[in-house]
């Protein structure tokens, strides 16, 4: 990440000296610092998660505690208490202003009470929706950073500093920094209790029984629409070897039938198809529009979709880690087909342990509704680093759910994330396992080879014009769809084995 290295830092009893800013709450109350030698007193995760925004200041003001000269220190936040976060990110006004600079933030632990040292967010955040799709054009949507997962903190100071490019603006203005710039300080809630003894990965509910993690409605909806992977309620999605997986080329055809694109483009095949249909029983199983594999350059045909299924891996559901069904927009979105995987890592950072994954993902789910403006999760798919899978983005496992993570190529594929930043840290090998075991079952549903290469029309973006029909590798890295560093340098140069292993489970 380009950018000018500040120094000295600030030592927390003269950075907590710093004037204080009210954040702007979002399902919670303020906090009032108290002052230096005053710690907020302890409090527990809210259940169901908050966030605070905190808008950014010129901080011109504090060049002398910066080491900086008036007019180039950038935006920031001084050192102040806060009620307990976990998450961080950064976001503005305008979702088509591009932040060209170094952000950088330092966090005081609940358990030490001690600060860290400086830490680096990726400026760029390039998994995110279509510019021309419906979730893309929403005036909600907001521009913003990867997220930093910084593990429990009662305090926080934040630094942007502009790129010498980008400083157009007069001192004072943010020097040339995307106007409306906030933190956005969040809390993942609680975990969701376990599931009841003798009945191992099912919640203890009956249809259409309330489910953990928002309302009835939309909590049903998002765990039916895994039928019948799983029992309403589930919180997991059990492993199965390879000859039952095929079974599962069923579950992602579901209500398959000819319907009418509901978006006007150039090209039908980056149409998205209507979002949901409402069953018999009012839960609202989603409706999934006819696949197409007679074009595909590695597609198998329609008589043997399911001949290469690979084994399905063990997903937790998004009940299973506590997703909070009130936030998204309660319809899905769904897409022709599953074409391709786009490999990701999340960019929020390597320090935190398997135990904690489920909050991590609550955080990025929070961060990507809440903060940043989108419908859902933006990932179809999470990985941690001890291999275990989640389910992303709501709408069924096993069906084509458009998600928000390849900018212009979200159409027809699906994300996968590696929770963690892979840029100079290896990949854990139980991770990149784990993602070509997913990848093998999730396309061999959808016919194709991993091993194969597939076309795809951009829908827009600093690589391929809107409408250029590109071919790519049917697992690919973020980056060979967008100019951007994702996956990292670690994870990318491990996609040739996900690739071969994926064939591999598939029989190949």
């Amino acid at each position: 990440m380009r950018g000018i290295l500040i120094t000295p830092a600030v030592t927390a009893c003269a950075a907590l000296a710093l004037p204080l800013l009210a954040p702007v709450s979002s399902g919670a109350a303020p906090h009032r610092a108290t002052g230096p030698e005053r710690r907020p007193p302890a409090a527990p995760a809210a259940p169901a998660g908050a966030t605070r925004s905190f808008p950014l200041v010129p901080l011109g003001t504090a060049r002398r505690a910066y080491g900086t000269a008036s007019g180039t220190a950038g935006m920031g936040l001084p050192a102040q208490e806060v009620r307990p976060f976990s998450l961080i990110g950064i976001v503005w006004d305008d979702a088509d202003a591009e932040l060209h600079g170094r952000v950088q933030v330092r966090t005081r632990s609940t358990a030490t009470h001690q600060w860290s040292g400086w830490q680096d967010i990726q400026a760029h955040d390039d998994d995110r929706p279509d510019p021309d799709s419906d979730e893309g054009r929403h005036s909600k949507v907001h521009g913003s950073t990867a997220p930093l997962w910084v593990g429990a903190s009662d305090a926080v100071q934040v630094r942007v500093r502009p790129e010498p490019s980008a400083d157009r603006q007069p001192a004072g203005h943010g020097s040339g920094l995307p106007r409306g710039m906030r933190a956005e300080l969040v809390d993942p809630g609680r975990d969701p209790a376990p599931a009841p003894a003798g009945r191992p990965g099912r919640r203890a509910v009956t249809p259409p029984g309330p489910v953990p993690g928002g309302d009835n409605e939309s909590s049903s909806s998002a765990s039916a629409a895994n039928a019948p992977l799983a029992p309403l309620g589930a919180t997991e999605i059990p492993a199965l070897d390879r000859p039952d997986s095929q079974r599962d080329v069923a579950a992602a055809h579901i209500g398959i039938g000819r319907i009418t694109a509901d978006v006007n483009t150039e090209d039908p095949e980056t149409q998205d198809v209507p979002e949901t249909a409402p069953s018999q029983d009012g839960i609202g199983l989603p409706l999934t529009p006819e696949t197409d594999r007679g074009t595909e350059e590695n597609a198998d045909d329609s008589e043997s979709a399911g001949r290469y299924v690979g084994p399905r891996p063990r997903i937790v559901t998004r009940a299973g880690w506590g997703a909070d069904e009130s936030m998204r927009e309660r319809q899905f979105a769904y897409t022709k087909t599953v074409k391709a995987a786009f490999v990701h890592h999340t960019a929020s950072g390597n320090g935190y342990s398997c135990s904690e994954a489920a909050s991590v993902i609550r955080g990025i789910y929070r961060y990507h509704v809440v903060s940043s403006g989108w419908r859902d999760i933006g990932y179809n798919f999470l990985v941690d680093k001890c291999g275990t899978v989640y389910e992303g983005r709501a709408g069924g496992v096993a069906k084509a759910v458009k998600g928000a993570h390849t900018l212009g190529f979200n159409t027809n594929s699906m994300g996968i994330a590696v929770i963690g930043t892979f840029s100079k840290n290896g990949a854990p090998g139980a991770a990149v396992d784990a993602v070509a075991r997913l990848a093998a079952w999730k396309l061999g549903l959808f016919g194709v080879n991993p091993k194969g290469s597939v076309s795809l029309v951009s829908g827009g973006g600093n690589l391929y014009k809107k409408g250029t029909t590109v071919k790519i590798k049917a697992i690919s890295g973020h980056r060979d769809g967008y100019a951007t560093e994702c996956p990292g340098d670690k994870l990318y140069s491990r996609l040739g084995t996900i690739r071969s292993t994926a064939a591999r489970l598939q029989g190949r």
